[in-house]
């Protein structure tokens, strides 16, 4: 057993960054200005898109592409039940309906081939989800959005530096949004970015969010800025801050390397993991690269004496730390009873949930933390073997 408890994530800050944000207080401006400019630059630059918008968070960037692309009240938007909170209620935010999908069995992905059965008359978008950071079957989906004339907003709050058949996640659908958060494989804290070749959408998105006015603080108060400004639209306060973008810019540069770092640690994981019946590794389809945000096994339950609660509190008291991606939507106590949903009714997304748990994977690990975990791991599976 460990003597020090492990951690499920923590970010990997280097001298860079922190040099970078100590410029930045020392230079008096410290909201949105030149740093999140350049922040917004180099990610469209690594990404491959023509435009970036740096925003609070991924949830700030769904919400702003929403609106931009014109979903409102009585709409529907189809989505996966198997996501975070984020994801359904910025529909919601906007007065549509999420319409659910379930997910793929393997990549835990919306599966397309349920999508068509769902489209309506009201159905305005499609927002795919990349879980883990295994992009979702893109080609399928964009030949269904195009077919009904759909907006395709990704949800790629797991997906920097995912491709799809050689392009970039952020390239494919309309509108993609990104998270930074705290546990994200690039981190500005809090943040994120949305990504879109569409010159309308990406100005509306950067007017609305900064409540709606025409000119940001960097274009009023900079020694080329004018006070003037008017306003557009009624707004949001959705920006990003100098002191995040500061972050930004550096984990940027790192990204192909942290990536680097958490295919090793994939590699080790699923050789350790290879005699055991009892845990399904994460599927990597052809054609992909995957993030890596999330390593999630998937427990044989039916071939041990223990739940998959009972396996994650063995796992902490091994001093692993651990977490589940996720409790699906329908199974939450606000769209049980908003729209009567009952846990079949969605019962791949319910089976994964009950058998899946996510194992600490990133670049602040060691080789001997990943042989910790595998080694707690494979002794809860052999003292609990049916």
């Amino acid at each position: 057993m460990r003597s020090v408890f492990l951690p499920f994530s923590l970010p990997l800050i280097g001298k860079e960054e922190i040099d970078e944000v100590i410029d930045t207080l020392k230079s008096g401006w410290i909201t949105t200005g030149g740093k999140t400019k350049q922040f917004e630059k180099e990610f469209a630059q690594y990404i491959g898109c023509n435009n970036a918008i740096a925003v609070s968070s991924c949830t700030a960037g769904l919400h702003l592409a929403l609106i931009a692309a014109g979903v409102r009240e009585g709409d529907e938007v189809i989505t996966s039940p198997y996501t975070f909170a984020a994801t359904a209620e910025v529909i919601l935010h906007v007065g549509a309906k999420p319409v659910f999908v379930d997910i793929e069995r393997d990549t835990y992905n919306i599966d397309p081939k349920k999508i068509e059965k769902v489209i309506t008359k009201n159905t305005k978008a499609i927002i795919p989800i990349h879980i883990a950071g295994h992009p979702c079957e893109m080609e399928k989906i964009v030949e269904i959005a195009k077919q009904y004339n759909l907006l395709l907003i990704e949800d790629a709050a797991h997906a920097i530096a995912a491709k799809y058949q050689n392009r970039m996640v952020g390239t494919i659908g309309n509108i993609t949004v990104f998270s930074f958060y705290a546990t994200k494989n690039l981190t500005t804290g809090e943040g994120g970015m949305v990504c879109t070749d569409d010159g309308e959408i990406v100005e509306t998105i950067r007017v609305l969010s900064l409540h709606g006015i025409s000119a940001d603080a960097w274009k009023r108060y900079s020694a080329e800025g004018n006070w003037y400004y008017e306003i557009l639209y009624p707004g949001y306060k959705y920006n990003m801050t100098d002191i995040q973008a500061s972050l930004g810019i550096h984990q940027l540069k790192k990204i192909e390397t942290f990536l680097e770092k958490r295919r090793e640690y994939v590699d080790l994981y699923n050789e350790g993991f290879s005699e055991l019946s009892e845990v399904k590794t994460p599927t990597v389809r052809g054609g992909v690269r995957h993030a890596w945000h999330l390593y999630i096994i998937q427990l044989a339950l039916e071939k041990l004496k223990i739940s998959r609660n009972d396996f994650i509190k063995a796992l902490n008291q091994e001093k692993v730390g651990v977490s589940v991606h996720f409790i699906p939507l329908h199974m939450h106590p606000y769209y049980r009873d908003t729209y009567g949903f009952r846990p079949e009714d969605f019962p791949i997304s319910k089976e994964v949930y009950e058998r899946v748990v996510s194992l600490p994977l990133y670049p602040n690990m060691g080789e001997d933390d990943i042989k910790d975990v595998i080694s707690a791991v494979k002794k809860i599976v052999e003292s609990n073997r049916r």
